[in-house]
C-alpha cells in the first residue's frame, strides 16, 4: 500500500526495499526528547534551519520508521543503505519533515530548507 501523503506519510527506499515513514505525535515527542527541546515549535524551528548532522538524520528517520510501525532500533537505522548515499538520506528526511510540518504552501508553515539546493 503506498504512503498516504494526507496523513503525513512518506516512502523511502533503504536496502533496496520501500519503507513507510510518518512522524506521529509519539514520534515527534521522541524527537523533542532526543533533541532536548521543550515543544513542537522549537522542533519545527530546529528543522527549519536547514542544517542537519548525520545523527539528526538518523534520529528523524528512526522516529519516522517507528511512527509507521517498524520495530527498528537506531543502530539498525544506522546500518540502512540508500542507493543515493548521503543525498538520498537527506531527501528522505526533507520529504518527511515537509510532510509533517508543511510544504511552504501556506497550509502548514514554511518548508524546511534542504542542505542540497535544487533537491527535494
Amino acid at each position: 500500500m503506498p504512503a498516504n501523503h494526507r496523513r503525513g506519510e512518506t516512502e523511502a527506499v533503504f536496502d533496496g526495499r520501500p519503507h513507510r515513514l510518518v512522524l506521529t505525535l509519539g514520534a515527534l515527542a521522541e524527537l523533542e526528547d532526543a533533541f532536548g527541546l521543550d515543544d513542537l515549535g522549537a522542533l519545527a524551528d530546529r528543522f527549519g534551519e536547514g542544517r542537519l548532522k548525520a545523527s539528526d538524520a538518523l534520529r528523524i528517520l528512526g522516529a519516522g520508521l517507528r511512527g509507521a510501525g517498524a520495530d527498528i532500533s537506531d543502530a539498525e537505522v544506522a546500518a540502512l543503505t540508500h542507493a543515493d548515499g548521503a543525498a538520498g538520506y537527506v531527501r528522505a528526511v526533507a520529504a518527511l519533515l515537509c510532510a509533517t510540518f508543511g510544504a511552504g504552501d501556506g497550509e502548514g508553515g514554511p518548508a524546511p530548507k534542504t542542505p542540497f539546493p535544487g533537491k527535494s
